[in-house]
């Protein structure tokens, strides 16, 4: 693997190397048209296929690429899908602070290793630009006040000044490596401000050359960027850094869905309300691992923003991405924010001399595809617990109620079982809890009872929404108008406003609703994901106490992307998605039980009943909003981007090439991953005598496996940091631990929402201990198996690892000692991850389950047919032995993909390969 500058393809073996001129500027580009006159026609190739055959044509090497790899692209429109494995070359690499710490501390982690067999540690180096966005460390701790985003901002750099100066260390040792400072927006909503070009150029020979901007991240909503005709995903942080690493993306070429949209929504339907609808659609469809492209004459009147809301859920509707063509619509987002005239010439340009270009009528062929009228969307969330799950507005207090029904059974048969055996005190407990008995709390000098479905977080927060200004200035808008009715948001609801970037604050200071919002409380608490990815914060303490002695079912409303269990907040088990504007409704009503079409949000103090289409802001309203954002608002904020404020320019940092690991540090450890890098891998076996450490259901996302909020006190990485001298309130959340593998490990399935099976569905990272019998938290329990050298499994449902592209998700999993996971499906992300940690993905076959097998977790398992012959999607044994000394054995698929999976399952891991050719070169 050469550490040397990349060179394209010299091999050009389509005669595809062209020159294109724009206005004085020369560029050397690889031609689709020019290659199409040897591979046959591609004006119907999906138009995201074509970013990927430029990427092959690019890189041609008679190795990792050739011509049968070209071929094969071309090949796909006469079935529509393809078999073939590919290796693709991102331009460059995207990364958040969540997921960036522990990629930097394993390029460390490599450097070091590099250093002890002797060798420069400069090896280790980005060969492609890498951005990371400190976006996902502010937490809503103040808020309602005119001092929440200081004080907010000033807690966050004391929490996370270790991991701010590993940052800063790595943005000095390491070439290629950008970081963008705290406090200036999304990862996602930055990259499509202002890093993302749409036609990237790299200087090459003493030639410049032009191609599609593509890129992976470390976020699964990577995909955000897909509205702005960038091919861009989310992929582990493992993938990432062997990216960065120079080693190319092993991929099949996709099946792309086509997704035609077509007419305009109606009036007073947001951008929400379509993305939510379209990811309903597509989830049914089944997209996981596929392409989507949108397509269809709709897309002239979707503005930019809408596209860049709609790609950002690609991960909730399961796509690998949701691709929107270059046009018109483009150009005019680009020069809004302020790109450079010569680049949006060049994007023009370039884009039609490819046929990237989308024109009136385009009709790629597809694979399969779907279509909907955007007139007939209608107002909705998605909830109680997951993206897909569309409610509409009318139906969501009807929702609520069955869910509440739904858990106060199990309560009410507790209270039964109670009163036959004579319970006392506890009886009157479940009682109160049963008939819903409302406590009484005081909270600012305000009265009021807290009662199931209150909701207690109303949170504008999340890239998805906070990129789009016509959501946005709604939301203000809607605040105004609350005022002016004399309406207030409810006192038991915690309410925030966590803007994608510094533009958001600019418009809507611009369009004069600032101080609108701040009267209701939704003041500015920082620049970031904040509730989105758990940062919620606490609740006031009488709010906590109120929920938890009373087994308070209380809602949150939030603008984000994810809703999963426990993510929002530890205390909060429904979680809807919604508009800015709804958000705000719903902050008003103080509950999700009530349907806003035909009841009325409040009353105000003259008695009179207000409605939400009282105060709804129109069409027309919105259209003289956005009339105030504007250019120059673009070209202010990003001035000086990676500049900082004082606090980030005033971080201390050691100057050298390998970094000082402190061992008294709880929150960088030197990662135990590359131990004996120098020696030979092991060799593949089986897996023999190996017990469950945990049967898993259906939907087990990355956040059951791996939780990025709260650490509870108690629990095993609780009790780790108390031993380490960190107390509670300093805890700060998983994610920004991600830097320490001692708490990480500890806090793998530690999710309080997690139920494990063998528990017989009991909440919280437990397990049984086989053959003792004893309940023991899911750590306690593999540390035990690993002193009693014993491999574990876990079993699983459909859609195993879910959610964001979380490398620790896997990462854990491994130092827990689980050497394979058996499901019956797994997400694109999770999978990856899992081979690139070298634990083995296994799928259930011919409809067989968890159940159909019987598969308690008592069992005693062993896996046959492993060797250093493993192939992809290889066929192998798994032997039971029961309790009952009965034995038994099925069938599974091996999910490990393609020939470059294999090659790092073989060496342990993907970094573990690249770093074994680094050592040796």
């Amino acid at each position: 693997m050469a550490h040397a500058k990349s060179k394209y393809s010299h091999i050009n073996s389509f005669h595809a190397l062209q020159t294109l001129q724009v206005g004085t500027h020369n560029y050397q580009y690889f031609s689709l048209p020019k290659a199409a006159e040897r591979l046959g026609d591609l004006s119907k190739l999906p138009k995201s296929l074509k970013v990927l055959l430029e990427n092959l044509l690019r890189f041609e090497d008679n190795h990792t690429v050739t011509s049968a790899h070209i071929h094969a692209i071309a090949d796909w429109l006469k079935q529509k899908t393809s078999e073939q494995e590919i290796q693709y070359r991102p331009a460059r690499v995207l990364m958040q602070d969540f997921t960036g710490v522990p990629a930097v501390v394993d390029l460390a982690a490599m450097r070091a290793a590099v250093a002890k067999a002797g060798q420069n540690p400069d090896k280790i180096n980005p060969l492609s630009p890498v951005d990371l966005v400190i976006d996902h460390s502010v937490m809503v701790d103040h808020f309602a006040s005119s001092h929440a985003f200081h004080d907010n901002v000033e807690i966050e750099m004391q929490r996370n000044a270790e991991r701010y100066q590993f940052l800063r260390w790595g943005q000095s040792a390491f070439n290629n490596f950008s970081v963008v400072p705290p406090g200036t927006g999304i990862c996602h909503q930055v990259n499509l401000e202002y890093l993302a070009q749409a036609v990237w150029t790299a200087e090459d020979d003493g030639q410049t050359f032009a191609f599609p901007d593509t890129l992976v991240g470390t976020d699964s909503h990577t995909t955000m960027i897909n509205g702005l005709g960038v091919l861009g995903w989310g992929v582990g942080g493992i993938e990432a850094e062997a990216a960065m690493l120079g080693q190319p993306i092993s991929m099949l070429i996709p099946e792309v869905i086509g997704f035609k949209l077509t007419g305009k929504l109606p009036e007073g339907i947001t951008a929400t309300d379509l993305v939510l609808t379209i990811t309903q659609m597509l989830r049914k469809k089944g997209v996981v691992g596929k392409f989507v492209e949108f397509y269809g004459d709709g897309l002239a009147d979707l503005p930019l923003a809408d596209r860049a809301t709609i790609a950002n859920m690609a991960p909730e509707y399961g796509a690998t991405c949701g691709f929107f063509p270059i046009d018109e619509v483009t150009l005019g987002y680009l020069r809004l924010t302020g790109r450079q005239p010569e680049r949006i010439a060049l994007v023009e340009a370039y884009s039609q001399a490819q046929g990237l270009w989308r024109n009136a009528g385009d009709e790629p062929e597809f694979t399969d595809s779907l279509s909907l009228d955007m007139s007939s969307v209608q107002a909705c969330l998605a909830g109680p617990k997951r993206p897909q799950d569309r409610v509409l507005l009318s139906n969501v207090a009807k929702t609520f109620d069955e869910v509440l029904e739904l858990s106060i059974k199990p309560a009410k048969q507790d209270k039964e079982k109670l009163e036959n055996e004579g319970g006392g005190t506890a009886v009157a407990a479940q009682t109160a809890s049963v008939q819903n008995d409302a406590p009484s709390c005081t909270l600012n000098g305000e009265h009021f009872e807290l009662k199931h479905g209150d909701v207690v977080i109303s949170a504008i927060t999340s890239c998805t929404n906070t990129s789009n200004p016509s959501v946005m200035l709604a939301a203000g808008l809607l605040a105004k108008k609350a005022i002016e009715k004399g309406l207030q948001r409810k006192p038991w609801v915690k309410s925030s406003l966590a803007p994608g970037s510094k533009v958001v604050t600019d418009y809507l200071d611009a369009a004069g609703l600032t101080p609108y919002l701040n009267q209701l409380g939704y003041q500015l608490v920082g620049y970031g994901c904040t509730t989105c990815i758990g940062n919620s914060g606490p609740l006031p303490e009488v709010i906590e106490e109120a929920i938890q002695c009373h087994d308070l079912n209380v809602a949150s409303v939030l603008s984000g992307n994810r809703n999963f269990e426990g993510r929002v907040h530890p205390l909060v088990k429904t979680n809807w998605l919604a508009s800015p504007p709804l958000v705000i409704a719903f902050g008003l009503a103080g509950t999700i039980r009530i349907d806003l079409t035909t009841e009325p949000l409040a009353t105000n103090d003259q008695g009179e009943a207000i409605y939400l289409k009282d105060i709804w802001p129109t069409t027309e309203e919105i259209t003289t909003a956005l009339r105030q954002v504007n250019t120059a608002m673009f070209h202010r904020e990003y001035a000086q981007v990676f500049e900082g404020d004082a606090s980030w320019k005033a971080i201390q940092i050691p100057e050298s090439q390998t970094y000082a690991w402190d061992d008294t540090s709880t929150y960088i450890q030197h990662p135990p991953f590359f131990a004996g890098i120098d020696q030979p891998p092991a060799p593949i076996d089986n897996i023999v005598d190996a017990r469950i450490l945990a049967v898993l259901g259906d939907s087990v996302t990355t956040d059951h496996i791996s939780p990025a909020g709260n650490i509870k006190k108690d629990s095993p990485a609780g009790r780790y940091l108390q031993a380490h001298g960190v107390e509670p309130k300093d805890f700060n959340s998983y994610g920004s631990r991600r830097g320490n593998h001692e708490v990480m490990m500890r806090g793998t399935f530690a999710n309080i929402r997690i139920k494990n099976e063998m528990l017989g569905g009991e909440e919280g990272g437990n397990t049984i201990h086989i053959p003792s019998g004893e309940k023991l938290a899911i750590y306690d329990a593999a540390m035990r198996y690993q002193q009693e050298h014993t491999p574990l499994l876990i079993i699983a449902g459909k859609e195993y690892g879910t959610g964001s592209s979380r490398d620790w998700a896997a990462k854990g999993t491994n130092l827990l000692g689980v050497k394979a996971v058996i499901a019956e499906s797994f997400e694109r992300i999770h999978r990856s991850n899992l081979v690139g940690m070298g634990v083995l993905p296994l799928q259930f076959v011919d409809g067989q389950t968890r159940q159909s097998l019987n598969l308690t977790g008592r069992e005693i398992i062993s896996i046959s047919g492993l060797s250093d012959h493993l192939q992809p999607h290889q066929s192998l044994q798994v032997h039971v032995k029961r309790d009952d000394g009965s034995r038994d054995q099925f069938e599974v698929l091996c999910r490990i993909d393609t020939l470059n999976e294999v090659e790092y399952f073989k060496a342990g891991g993907i970094l573990h390969y690249v770093l074994r050719h680094l050592i040796a070169s």
